[in-house]
C-alpha cells in the first residue's frame, strides 16, 4: 500500500479525491460525490471487462479510477447520472479501441468529455478546480499539481503549455479577439491549471523527453487558445490536448521516414 501511494497514479488519485470532498463540502452539494462514484464505478467496470476481453494481466484499474475522477470533477454536478455513465463509457472504450503499441493514443478523459459535449451538450463547470470557491483555494490545486507533475517529470510540458497559453490569450485579449480576456479570469483560469497539471501530464499519452514535452505543450496551448478565440465554448482545452496526442501518435512514423 505504501508503495502504491508513492506512485504517480497514487498521487493523482489522492489529490483528486481530496479535491472532490473539498469542493463538495464547501459548495454543500453532495451531487458531485454521487457523480464521482458513478464515474469511477463505470470506468472501473468497463476497464476490467475490456481488460479481460483483451486477455491482459490482472491489475488494479487505477488508471480508470483517475479517468472517472477527472470526469466527475469537470462535468457539472447537475449532469444526469446516465450522462456521467455514458461519458465514462466513451472515455474507457477509447483507451482500448484507439491504441498504439498497446497504449491509448488519446487522453481517455479528454476524449470522453469532448464527445459528451458533441453528443449530449453537457454542462462542464470544472467545479473540482475550485472555480466557485474563494481565490485562495487555488493553493490546494497547485500543491496537488506540483506533487503530481514532479513525480511524473513533466515540468517542461506544463510550463511550456501555461506560458504559451496565457501569453496568447493576453495578446488576443488586447486585440479584442473573441472572449479571450474572459479565459484569464476564474473559473477559466482554474480550469486551465487543473487541465495542465492533471490531464496534460498523463504519462501514457504524452512524451517523456524534455524537447518533445515542450513541443507538445506549445502545440496544445496554441490549438486550445486559437479554438477558444475563434469559437469560445468549452471544448478548446480538450481539442488542444487531443491534437497534441495526435501529434505524438504521428511523430514516431515521421521520425522513421526521416531516418530512411
Amino acid at each position: 500500500m505504501n508503495r502504491w501511494i508513492k506512485t504517480p497514479k497514487g498521487y493523482v488519485i489522492i489529490s483528486m479525491v481530496a479535491f472532490l470532498f473539498i469542493a463538495a463540502i464547501w459548495s454543500q452539494d453532495i451531487k458531485g460525490i454521487v457523480n464521482g462514484l458513478i464515474a469511477v464505478g463505470v470506468c472501473s467496470a468497463i476497464d476490467i471487462l475490456c481488460s479481460r476481453i483483451a486477455k491482459k494481466k490482472r491489475a488494479l484499474p487505477d488508471g480508470a479510477v483517475i479517468t472517472g475522477l477527472i470526469i466527475a470533477l469537470i462535468l457539472s454536478t447537475a449532469a444526469s447520472w446516465y450522462i456521467v455513465a455514458a461519458t465514462s463509457l466513451m472515455a474507457i472504450l477509447s483507451k482500448y479501441l484507439l491504441v498504439q503499441n498497446k497504449k491509448p493514443i488519446f487522453n481517455p478523459a479528454a476524449f470522453g468529455l469532448l464527445l459528451s459535449i458533441l453528443f449530449f451538450r453537457t454542462g462542464q463547470s470544472w467545479w473540482g478546480a475550485f472555480g466557485d470557491l474563494p481565490a485562495w483555494s487555488v493553493v490546494f490545486l497547485l500543491i496537488g499539481g506540483y506533487m503530481v507533475t514532479n513525480r511524473v517529470n513533466k515540468f517542461p510540458q506544463v510550463f511550456s503549455f501555461l506560458g504559451t497559453y496565457f501569453i496568447l490569450l493576453f495578446v488576443m485579449g488586447i486585440l479584442n479577439i473573441g472572449d479571450a480576456a474572459d479565459a484569464l479570469r476564474p473559473p477559466f483560469i482554474n480550469a486551465s491549471l487543473f487541465f495542465a497539471l492533471f490531464m496534460l501530464t498523463d504519462p501514457p499519452t504524452s512524451p517523456a523527453k524534455d524537447k518533445d514535452q515542450v513541443i507538445f505543450g506549445i502545440l496544445s496551448a496554441v490549438v486550445g487558445a486559437v479554438v477558444y478565440g475563434c469559437f469560445g465554448g468549452l471544448m478548446y482545452l480538450f481539442i488542444g490536448l487531443l491534437v497534441g496526442n495526435l501529434y505524438q501518435f504521428l511523430k514516431p512514423r515521421s521520425d522513421k521516414q526521416q531516418k530512411r
